[in-house]
Parts: structure tokens; sequence; C-alpha cells
């Protein structure tokens, strides 16, 4: 923030007035730079009152239309980023990702077609929250050769295709593999929710299935992580035909422990169930936050919050700046990922459970007929394994352990994820 002396500001145009208490008794001119305040571009404080002063803000110059910006080009910077969300002048990591993959068109806009607006202030909002006008933009990772066996590999809540870095190089040697976004992560589109994309997990289940027609026209092995597994899980359920395998890395299972002697469920181990349960059907408190009345909107703007500790604070993982770099990057160059991010929070908080609880009996059910293995990272901090081997014997899935992992398995021994990746799954298109 610099502070320098002040002309006369009567002359600026369409200005916005906001109180600060601040010890300054003279004018002075404050000129907004890199804070992440929720101002315009420039903000002028004129005033000759001792005890408070007045910010008089206008809209960045040129724009005829009164309205202020929530997200904007890099170069202009928005009220919910720092600096625009460029770290330098130069190429970063998370431009170096950027290039690497490519935009694919799939699943059909809904909505009326009006322009989106920020749910706190009731302002016209810019492009990269606005939804497209026909088709999604899916931002998608293809390595491998395209006439191998396809897999897909799908990224947990809240991450990105990037978490799968590691796993990309090793296992494309055999197969040819595609890791995305999902749309309001990473570099997908990020549509303002209730214009045109309410993120609903009965929307992302439609929505996954346009991208995958889209993306692979024969069978494929599906790789998924996390809280998005009973997502993908309700869609290879309906389309058993399209799928080879599944492998599912640290997901939310109800636990539903066998008795070992007489086969006599007693009140005590019911309730035992249902606690496991519920645990693995809610979001944790690092998660379910951003899904808090105000306090969400607040904290899903804060890239260290929504990023680094969402990331960091569910295993042994351990960020690198430069990935740091990459995963913020959403969040510091558009207020459309933390908006994004309380959409689907909520929706999870009311819709989480039923979905588990479906994956559940579908996972155990006659009609499932989709080889299937469960990974999991003992390190998880948010999931416990209590139940987790017997859930498999009893469904006869394959348990393949990590000792060494946390929730976020590709990030924690990514290299090692792809090789047992590598033999579990079909070479068979």
């Amino acid at each position: 923030m610099l502070i320098h002396s002040s002309p006369n500001a009567a002359s600026f145009l369409h200005a916005h007035q906001f109180k600060c208490p601040l010890p300054f008794p003279t004018a002075h001119l404050i000129q907004h730079s890199s804070l992440g305040c929720g101002f315009p571009k420039s903000a002028y404080l004129v005033t000759q009152m001792k005890k408070s002063l007045t910010f008089k803000c206008r809209s960045l110059g040129g724009q005829e239309e009164d309205y202020y910006l929530l997200d904007a080009p890099v170069s202009a910077g928005d009220g919910f980023s720092f600096s625009g969300g460029k770290y330098s002048d130069g190429s970063g990591p998370a431009d170096e990702w950027f290039k690497q993959g490519k935009m694919v068109q799939a699943y059909l806009v809904c909505g009326s077609g009006e322009k989106a607006k920020d749910p706190i202030f009731g302002l016209k909002m810019a492009s990269s929250s606005q939804a497209s006008d026909d088709v999604f933009r899916w931002f998608c990772i293809e390595r491998g050769n395209a006439d191998n066996p396809t897999v897909v590999l799908i990224h947990g809540f809240p991450s990105q295709a990037y978490s799968y870095r590691k796993v990309l190089p090793v296992l494309s040697k055999d197969y040819h593999v595609i890791a995305f976004d999902w749309l309001g992560f990473g570099f997908s589109e990020k549509p303002q929710p209730k214009y045109g994309f309410d993120y609903t997990m009965e929307e992302y289940v439609s929505s996954l299935k346009s991208l995958i027609d889209e993306l692979v026209p024969d069978k494929v092995s599906l790789v998924v992580q996390g809280y998005f597994s009973p997502i993908v899980v309700k869609y290879a359920s309906e389309h058993q035909d399209k799928v080879n395998d599944l492998v599912l890395l640290n997901p939310p299972l109800p636990r539903a422990v066998v008795p070992s002697n007489s086969g006599t469920i007693t009140l005590h181990f019911f309730c035992a169930v249902l606690k496991i349960t519920d645990k693995h059907a809610n979001l944790p408190s690092t998660l379910s936050v951003f899904g808090n009345f105000l306090l969400g909107e607040i904290f899903s703007q804060d890239p260290l919050r929504a990023s680094d500790k969402a990331l960091t604070s569910c295993g042994p993982y351990k960020m690198k700046e430069d990935d740091a770099m990459v995963y913020r990057r959403p969040y510091l160059t558009s207020g459309s990922s933390g908006f994004a991010l309380n959409a689907i929070t909520r929706a999870m908080k009311k819709q989480l459970k039923g979905y588990v609880e479906e994956m559940r009996s579908t996972l155990t059910g006659k009609n499932w007929k989709t080889r299937t293995t469960i990974c999991w990272g003992q390190r998880d901090r948010w999931l416990n394994y209590d139940g987790v081997e017997d859930f498999c014997k009893s469904s006869k899935h394959k348990l393949v352990e990590l000792p060494m992992a946390g929730h976020h398995v590709q990030e924690d021994c990514g290299e090692e994820l792809a090789q047992i990746i590598a033999g579990l799954i079909s070479k068979q298109r």
C-alpha cells in the first residue's frame, strides 16, 4: 500500500464511499496495489477529519458499465485475488502445466442465459464466472499412445488433475492416460452456481458421462480418489458395459463389519458401525467449513485454506512451493473458484451420506460385475481404516494397502501407485 499526497479527488466519476478509521488528520491518497481486499483497482482516500477517513472508489478506467469486477484478466487483477494471481511476469509452474493440456467441450449448458452475479454483493461477474453459451470447457491432460487401453484418472475433492503428475509418465508407457479437472476446479470452467451449473452430485454424474463419451469411444478403466468416488461409482453402475476396471483410492465407505462369532449383532456393535459410517459419510471440518454461511465465502477465497491446508491436513503430504503455485492459481486469479468450492461443499453436506450408502450397496450388490480394487493410504487423517479390510473381504474386492500414504495417495507415492494401477487394470481395449 502506497501513501502519497492527494490532489483534489472530487472530479472522479462513479464514486462509492467506504469508511475507514485511520489516524491521519490530513488529506492523503491510498493507491491500491496488491491487496486482495475487495476494492477496485484504484482507491482514493480524501478527508479533513481527524477520526476517520473516507475511501472514494471508481471502476477501472475506460469502462462504460458501472459494475465492480469480481474477476478480471490477470493483467488487471480483481477483488478476490492477490496481484492478479501472478507471482512474476515470467512463466510459472501453473503456466507450464496448463500448456501441457487442452480444453475439451462436454456437457450442455442449462439455464436461462442470464449473466451471473456474485452472491455477496449482487454485482455482475466477469467471463470466468459465466457459463459458456453452449457446452462446458474441461481442462484435460492426455498422455500415451491412443491405440493402447485408456485409463482416466479422476481427482478428489478438493484437488486438480495436477495431483496425478507423478502417475502420468509411468502409467502412460503402456496405457493411454487422461486426467481432467472437474467443473469448478483447476483450469476447467467454473460457472457461478445457479447460472448453468449448480454443482450437485447428480450434475457431476451426468457431466462425467458426457466427458467420457467425448474423450473415449471404447471401454475405459477408471481411477478415482476420495470424496468424488461415490459419483464415479454411480456413473459406473449405470454404464458397466463401458467400464473395464475401477480403482478407488481412499473412498468414503460405510463399514459393514461382519460379526466374528455367532453372527448376532449387539447394540454396542450396531452403534459402533453407525459411528464409523457417519464419519465416512460426512466431510471433515477442514472441508465442511467452506459450506458455512458467510464464513465459507470468506475462507474459500483464501488460497492457503482452499488449496494448501485442504491438501496437507489429511496425511503426510508436504507441499513444495512450485506445486503450491499450481494449486493456488485458480484461487488467485478469480473469485469463481471459491464460489464453486462453496457450492460443491454445500451440495456434498446434503447429499454425500446418501451417495456413500448407495455406493456401498452397489459395490456389494449381485448386479455389480466391474472388477474393483480399493487402494488405501493408511495414514489418512480424514477417513478411518477400521473396517476397510472386512468390507473388501465381504464384497470380494481386492485391497491394496499403502502404509506410507495418506488421503491423497497419488501425492504421497505417485510412482508406486502408477505401478500398482498398471498391474491391476486390463490391457484389453
